[in-house]
């Protein structure tokens, strides 16, 4: 049977020392209580750090044993790793970088050469217990590299990965020194994952730009391998929140907190200690209200838990101090002898006094500056008694996507966060319960089990996919098929596209010229008496001519509008075609030109083409797609067709494409064996044109009318070799 593998940086447990014996503790991340479904289930397992650093073999054999009987599988860290992979690249390199706060990263070498080595070591572990047929879900930031160092090994393995933190835009991600190894280490997974469709803009952007790779909706191609990557907002257990502010322990709590804080309003501030969670901005907040609004004074609290985390960083040990400070200035300044405005606590709480928090607090205020998706605003939403209670969140988290009804406001504008904790102080009632009626409803549907089914149900569409595309990839089995049929028939006809299939793209389409292999593989095809080769391109008819005009094959120009065979000159093959509507066209494109540095127009006999292949990526894909749309009004009534191919966008007549004029040639030249080969829109016409009889052959994976597929221009060559 096959099993799933989750990987991540750290088990679900922590290893709690009593009297000489070792004993484990569950861990309550929501990340631990969501794969519990899958991890204790079967012969799954999970892979990762125990959490403490254990030298002596024989206890790291005991904790083997222990962990084995949970499925669990232990990777033993040193204190250098630790120190350098953790603490230092994952936390003083990825860390600030993926949020946003880049004047706190560290690019030290000694870092990215222990995070590449504990990388491999969880690939180590990994390749012990996997076996056939077995998924692997690899989760977050420690481990980027981790995805390809499987697939290199592996390659048909399935691989999903997620990450839990922001990913940055692109002029934010490529300030990393590592950044194309980071990338084609999670491309190595089969789908990523996000919480939100902000952070796949941005990975599919910097994975565009950054590795030239095609990208189509949330796809991206590479190495004839398609990878999704999608949004997958992380829940919380709301049922396990339900049962537990119904136990004994937080009703105890809860009960001490209604007594404690009576007739005050308590606003909850909840947090570990990081720069990225907006604190300070809480807090000066809540000294403005108590300035300004006097009348508060006495009837509200600000109840602020700070989770100790990383103290001994320079960057922590002095946002500690600063809250220290301005909690201690905020009591000084407003207290009385039976109030203290601020209640702060440096500490973590059981999690049954957190639930009983949650249930107590009035407001919610989840202001971080930047998160993946902060799961306290949807805990404090399920530890509810009432539908009561209102929460504050930041557009920055990625929770705010799903919780509209909440008060959304910017965490870097004081006045919004100020006037939010106002508008929350003086919601009625009615107006509480019905937002957060609707935010309850939200956290129990899309709750974190729900959250692994989709994500797991799409890694394995996406693999099946792939599994039924793979069966279209010409392999030598494949290829011995094609070269009997070719054997067997007397009369050949080979429909050979150019650019991107003969040969590759280059930003200057002048310098994609002919080489001596191709003319000798031309050659070598055309050597046959039984075969016809036929170059069929976009290409101007003056261009193929110079390229190819002095060997004895046929050319088809413009994707069908000239024809030149070996028994007569160039010939036009719609004598009827006119250009007089260029004249209303190419303003348009020239204008786009101007707009878009790199972006060029070239003039056919009966064509126009817009090249953005010199362009920034990102703005010719945006221009072409506005050019596009309003090419259509202007084309709309003069028989005009707008095709758009790799990296250009051409006008041409309706009556003018490769499926045409591919079956006008075979019409004068019938034939038992017909091959086409190509690689973008324009050699589709021929693929559902020839389709019915027909070897078709598409150059690059995805979507085609095409039955079989090739990775790119060096395997079709190869393809093309062996047919000669």
């Amino acid at each position: 049977m096959s099993k799933t593998i989750i990987v991540s940086n750290r088990l679900p447990i922590k290893i709690i020392e009593d009297d000489g014996k070792i004993h484990l503790k569950q861990s309550e991340g929501g990340l631990a209580t969501g794969l519990s479904s899958i991890y204790k289930h079967g012969d799954n397992i999970w892979i990762g750090w125990p959490g403490e650093t254990i030298c002596d073999q024989n206890r790291q054999q005991d904790v083997v044993n222990l962990l084995d009987k949970e499925n669990l599988y232990p990777v033993f860290l040193s204190e250098d790793e630790i120190e350098n992979y953790y603490e230092g690249f994952s936390n003083e390199v990825l860390w600030p970088v993926f949020h946003y706060m880049t004047t706190y990263a560290q690019f030290e070498n000694r870092y990215w050469k222990y995070y590449q080595e504990v990388n491999e070591k969880f690939k180590q572990a990994i390749l012990e217990k996997i076996e056939p047929g077995d998924t692997l879900w690899i989760h977050d930031y420690q481990l980027l590299l981790l995805p390809k160092m499987i697939r290199d090994e592996i390659p048909d393995v399935s691989i999903g990965f997620f990450q839990h933190i922001p990913f940055p835009s692109y002029e934010i991600f490529r300030l990393i020194p590592w950044r194309e190894e980071l990338l084609c280490g999670m491309l190595g997974a089969d789908l990523v994952g996000f919480h939100t469709y902000d952070d796949v803009r941005h990975f599919i952007s910097a994975s565009a730009r950054l590795l030239h790779l095609a990208a189509s909706s949330n796809r991206l191609q590479k190495g004839g391998r398609e990878i999704s990557v999608d949004a997958f907002p992380m829940g919380i257990d709301a049922q396990k929140f339900e049962s537990m502010k119904k136990g004994r322990a937080t009703k105890g709590f809860y009960k001490e907190l209604i007594k404690n804080y009576k007739g005050q309003k308590v606003i909850l501030s909840i947090d570990r200690l990081d720069y990225s969670k907006g604190i300070l901005q809480r807090l000066h907040a809540f000294e403005r209200i108590l300035e300004n609004h006097p009348e508060y004074i006495e009837k509200i609290v600000l109840y602020m838990v700070v989770v100790p985390s990383r103290d001994t960083i320079a960057q922590y040990k002095e946002l500690k101090d600063e809250v220290d400070k301005l909690s201690g200035n905020i009591n000084a300044r407003f207290r009385t002898e039976s109030w203290h405005p601020v209640q702060y606590f440096y500490r973590s709480f059981p999690m049954e006094h957190v639930v009983a928090v949650y249930s107590r607090a009035d407001i919610c205020v989840v202001t971080p500056m930047r998160d993946g998706m902060n799961l306290v605003s949807k805990e404090y939403i399920a530890s509810r008694r009432k539908p009561d209670g209102l929460l504050i969140l930041s557009e920055m988290a990625g929770a705010s996507k799903e919780l509209s009804e909440a008060i959304i406001v910017n965490p870097n504008n004081q006045d919004e966060i100020y006037g939010a904790i106002l508008q929350a102080l003086e919601t009625s009632l009615s107006e509480q319960r019905e937002r957060m009626n609707a935010l309850i409803k939200t956290v129990e549907k899309f709750d974190v089990y729900h959250w692994v089914k989709i994500f797991m149900t799409q890694l394995k569409q996406i693999k099946q996919a792939q599994k039924e595309n793979e069966t279209r990839k010409i392999n030598n089995y494949i290829k011995a098929s094609i070269i009997e049929k070719k054997d067997k028939a007397t009369k050949r006809v080979f429909f050979l596209d150019y650019d991107g299939t003969l040969v590759g793209f280059k930003p200057d389409i002048n310098q994609a010229s002919p080489d001596k292999e191709l003319y000798k593989l031309l050659q070598q095809l055309n050597a046959d008496e039984r075969n016809l080769i036929v170059i069929i391109s976009g290409r101007q008819q003056q261009t193929l001519e110079n390229w190819f005009g002095h060997l004895p094959i046929d050319l088809i120009a413009e994707h069908g509008a000239w024809i030149k065979t070996q028994s007569d000159g160039w010939q036009q093959t719609i004598t009827t075609l006119a250009n007089s509507w260029k004249e209303d066209v190419r303003p348009m494109l020239e204008a786009y030109s101007d707009r878009t540095p790199g972006a060029f127009v070239e003039e056919k006999n009966f064509s126009l083409a817009w090249h953005y292949r010199k362009a920034d990526a990102d703005l010719g894909a945006l221009r072409a797609t506005e050019l596009g749309n309003n090419l259509s009004y202007l084309t709309r009534d003069k028989g005009l067709q707008i095709l758009s191919g790799n990296k250009v966008l051409e006008i041409r007549s309706s009556d003018v494409n490769k499926g045409k004029a591919a079956l006008a040639y075979l019409l004068q030249n019938p034939a038992d064996f017909i091959f086409t080969i190509g690689d973008d829109t324009t050699d589709e016409d021929t693929f559902h044109a020839l389709t019915t009889h027909a070897t078709t052959v598409k150059v690059g994976s995805g979507i085609t009318a095409a039955h079989y597929y090739v990775k790119d221009v060096t395997d079709a060559r190869s393809l093309l070799q062996d047919l000669a």
